[in-house]
């Protein structure tokens, strides 16, 4: 059986009395070697807002390409905080936001739900946050899921980037690592302005990493998988859209197995491709260029 888009949508839920104008507001800017960036508050609730930061390359352009880049927070995917210069070593490596900037898009990504949900005197990185969040979202929207949140949140990204006319719409993907890549695969199944996928060992089957949670889906993964619901499927929803998976630990070939199940890429398959490095669950250098040339070749 072939499930919908809506399908999705409607296994994902709806939250309840969640109307709100997502105003876009510049907070700051600053300036590092080879790009601009620039901090915005972001509605992303009735009564919440997210930390936006966009980078732009010094280089100039009439349009930018651009790339939304989920994560736990902007300066994680920048390797520093811009204003100190202070290295943050635990996302050494992983800088997305920084080497796509440097590759000439333009980039943007925000503080996910755990930091904007709720108020809380823990430390950003408390894993703790997340378990706070996820319970008061289900709590205050049961008709919801925390992934229904993380995408809609990762689509305001998108409306931020579409509004900026210094972007080029007809030319936006999404790339993200591990919890991002998740952001980045359900976004980029669901969001028809997102061009290409790349995504870095999220786990793509259910049994692979921690989808039950309930920052994620909770316990209506088993309802999925008893429906027979799984993301070839939800992949099919997109199809012949392009992804990359770049897999490492959580991902492996069976992983590019699933992504080939998804129908609508039959005459399309070298807009599904694998990098499976397998050093880890963090990608090397190298694999994590072979997907930002992925990304180059439908973006650029």
């Amino acid at each position: 059986m072939r499930f919908t888009k809506q399908d999705w949508l409607a296994r994902i839920g709806t939250p309840e009395n969640y109307n709100f104008c997502p105003a876009l507001q510049m907070t700051d800017t600053f300036t590092l070697p080879g790009c601009r960036g620039e901090l915005y508050r972001q509605a992303n609730g009735p009564d919440t807002v997210q930390r936006v930061m966009m980078l732009f390359p010094d280089t100039e352009a009439e349009k930018y390409p651009a790339v939304a880049v989920p994560f736990y927070y902007p300066e994680a995917m920048l390797g520093m905080d811009p204003f100190t210069g202070a290295p943050l070593s635990r996302f050494t490596g992983i800088e997305m936001m920084l080497h796509l900037v440097q590759r000439g898009y333009a980039v943007v990504s925000a503080d996910a739900y755990h930091l904007t949900y709720r108020e809380s005197d823990r430390e950003r990185d408390d894993f703790h946050r997340w378990h706070e969040a996820a319970e008061a979202l289900l709590r205050d929207h049961p008709g919801w899921t925390g992934i229904g949140k993380l995408t809609a949140d990762t689509m305001l990204l998108v409306d931020a980037l579409t509004a900026d006319p210094r972007v080029d719409t007809d030319r936006i993907g999404i790339a993200g690592h591990s919890l991002g890549g998740k952001m980045a695969f359900y976004a980029g199944c669901l969001d028809e302005r997102i061009r290409v996928i790349l995504a870095s060992d999220f786990g793509i089957g259910w049994e692979q990493t921690n989808w039950n949670d309930p920052w994620y889906w909770g316990d209506t993964v088993k309802l999925l998988q008893e429906e027979g619901m799984d993301h070839a499927s939800l992949l099919s929803c997109a199809a012949p859209k392009p992804m990359c998976l770049l897999a490492g630990q959580f991902d492996d070939m069976s992983s590019y197995e699933m992504m080939c199940r998804a129908e609508g890429y039959e005459d399309f398959p070298e807009h599904l491709q694998i990098i499976h490095h397998a050093a880890g669950h963090r990608p090397p250098p190298e694999a994590l260029e072979a997907g930002y040339a992925f990304l180059d070749r439908f973006l650029k």
